[in-house]
């Protein structure tokens, strides 16, 4: 039987060579928790987090410990907005993406 790579290591792999693929995920953390999907959104940016700034790295950045944020990012997870925020903040600046919101009638 072959050898395959986990899911995460996969995700991981194409977001560092396929910047479209890393902005549709920042996208969808973005859609998911506007759309009250909070777990689920936590669970697709802490994948992004991992493929892109890694956690000790980000803690640094934004002054939280990488446990906190590690916790903070799972599924039963419960992020201030103010970290979300940071968080935000610190993959739009390593993805080099401005984010912009746009409101369309259902």
């Amino acid at each position: 039987m072959a050898l395959t790579r986990s899911f995460k290591e996969t995700v991981a792999s194409r977001v560092r060579d396929d910047p479209a693929f890393a902005r549709a995920l920042l996208d969808e953390a973005i859609q998911l928790f506007i759309d009250g999907e909070c777990g689920s959104a936590k669970l697709v940016l802490r994948d992004l987090v991992n493929a892109t700034i890694g956690f000790e790295s980000l803690a640094r950045e934004i002054d939280a410990p990488a446990k906190s944020l590690h916790r903070m990012l799972s599924a039963s997870g419960n992020p201030t907005m103010t970290h979300l925020s940071a968080i935000f903040a610190a993959i739009k600046r390593r993805l080099r993406v401005e984010v912009r919101t746009q409101v369309v009638a259902a």
